[in-house]
């Protein structure tokens, strides 16, 4: 069965692009080909730098502690584990985790564990960060204040990522450009440039602006 069918996009260095779309439209298909897990059967693929995945679940391991769950991606690339340690150290206070460094994930409140995650993706990748969805477990205070945290994380890090979720109104407050896809086989149905709120994003939660593009999103799924 085909998945995903004609499907062409792009993301700059530096943007925050989103991939919106209905269950079982290949979003997470799509970002296991760009992680190289998948292969596609036609078209092509490029990539400039490396990239880090992180998924919905944390997939931190339980038996060990929160600085060497970050520091893992590191060691699995050859780097001295002391040396390891010391890198996702100098970013632990940047996270908010400074204090839990010895914690073991059953100890962290799911927000904690998400930015536990989302620093080893950060470490692993240094180009391009994909994540699936990373809110979509939380409940809806924590996922607000994890949006606020994820912009304020993308602005301090420079990063680039392209982002999975099913939250219309989540896409459009974290993402400079949005591709909405079909049901399977997933095409791009539109690309849509969020042209309001560049400044501060979270400015557009009280944007009229919102609801219209809202609006025009669910018109096309």
């Amino acid at each position: 069965m085909e998945v995903l069918t004609g499907v062409d996009l792009r993301v700059r260095k530096g943007e925050f692009v989103s991939i919106l779309g209905p269950s079982g439209s290949g979003k997470s298909t799509l970002f296991n080909i760009i992680a190289g897990l998948t292969t596609a059967d036609r078209g092509e693929l490029q990539v400039n730098g490396e990239i880090g995945y992180m998924q919905q679940k944390d997939l931190l391991l339980p038996w060990k502690t929160v600085i060497d769950n970050i520091a893992l991606p590191l060691v699995l690339k050859g780097h001295d584990k002391k040396q390891a340690r010391e890198r996702a150290d100098a970013w632990i206070e940047r996270v908010g985790l400074r204090g839990y460094e010895t914690r073991y994930p059953s100890q962290l409140s799911g927000g904690m564990k998400q930015r536990a995650s989302f620093l080893r993706t950060f470490l692993a990748s240094g180009e391009l960060m994909l994540l699936d969805e990373p809110f979509g477990a939380l409940d809806s205070m924590t996922k607000s204040g994890m949006q606020t945290w994820l912009l304020e994380m993308q602005e301090a890090l420079g990063a680039t990522i392209l982002f999975i979720t099913h939250d219309i109104e989540e896409s459009i407050l974290l993402s400079d450009r949005i591709y909405v896809l079909s049901s399977r086989p997933g095409v791009v149905k539109e690309e849509l440039t969020v042209g309001f709120g560049g400044g501060d994003k979270r400015e557009r939660l009280v944007d009229p602006r919102l609801l219209l593009m809202k609006e025009d999103i669910r018109r096309l799924l």
